[in-house]
């Protein structure tokens, strides 16, 4: 069942989502050959404690980490572990903060205002960001294009249109660029659960699908490769990888549906 959230539920969600663009923007920073990666999931604690938030990730679906960090191959829901960065690297980070209401709106909030949200709510982006030096130009313009490809599916985002012109959007750009698309991953809505109706397909057809309707809020994450679309589970049973080994990137934002289109609430 897809929830529709009120303006003011919105807002809250909004306010939520520019600190954690605050964060990943200081997680950026540290982004450089030699970075460990067990440092950065550390650093990412740390900065989540200090909002008061929880970490979305860690425990879902049995997910040891708070961070997802994703190199190479690896598509999403990479392990930090002792991963060290190199020249050229190719990474993803994926993340999300679940915030408690009383503890962000302060302990007098009436939740009558906020009935979608009255156990917290959960915010979700990810960048993907080429490591060091002068990165391969294939490689960098890969990641140009990903972007690329989830702001022009976040532009066709408006009431009355369908999730497949979302989808049909963002494929038919990324596909006449050379790239793939990876097609067995997806977006989703989000709010109080961290994966809520609807799913958001990097691929759909025009006028099917879900109808947009004022209220909605989910994420978009386009993923992209620099060859095929086939995927499957890595060793450590939680990352999924490009089946034949080629680069992927993914970047992701969550936006709400709003009367004259949409706003973006990770930025």
């Amino acid at each position: 069942m897809i929830t529709i959230k009120t303006k003011e539920e919105i807002e809250v969600m909004h306010r939520g989502g520019k600190i954690l663009a605050s964060i990943m923007d200081k997680l950026e920073g540290e982004v450089k050959p030699g970075l460990v990666a067990d440092d950065l999931e550390f650093l990412s604690k740390k900065l989540v404690k200090e909002t008061g938030g929880a970490l979305s990730f860690e425990g879902q679906g049995g997910f040891p980490a708070g961070l997802c960090f994703s190199i190479n191959d690896e598509i999403v829901h990479g392990l930090p572990r002792k991963k060290i960065l190199k020249d050229g690297d190719v990474i993803s980070l994926d993340f999300g903060i679940f915030f408690k209401l009383e503890k962000f709106l302060g302990k007098d909030i009436d939740f009558d205002k906020y009935p979608n949200l009255r156990n917290g709510f959960h915010t979700d982006m990810a960048r993907t960001y080429v490591v060091g030096g002068t990165p391969d130009s294939e490689i960098d313009r890969l990641v140009k294009i990903t972007k690329k490809t989830l702001k022009r599916g976040i532009k066709k985002v408006r009431p009355g249109i369908s999730l497949g012109d979302v989808g049909e959007t963002m494929f038919r750009y990324a596909d006449n660029q050379g790239f793939g698309v990876i097609k067995a991953l997806c977006g989703h809505g989000i709010g109080a659960e961290l994966h809520e109706d609807p799913e958001i397909l990097n691929y759909g057809k025009r006028h099917t699908g879900e109808i947009l309707k004022e209220g909605m809020v989910f994420c978009i994450e386009p993923m992209l490769t620099n060859g095929g679309n086939r995927i499957v589970r890595s060793k450590d049973g939680f990352s999924y990888i490009t089946e034949d080994s080629s680069i992927a990137a993914h970047f992701e934002h969550m936006v709400a549906v709003v009367k004259d289109g949409c706003i973006v609430l990770t930025e």
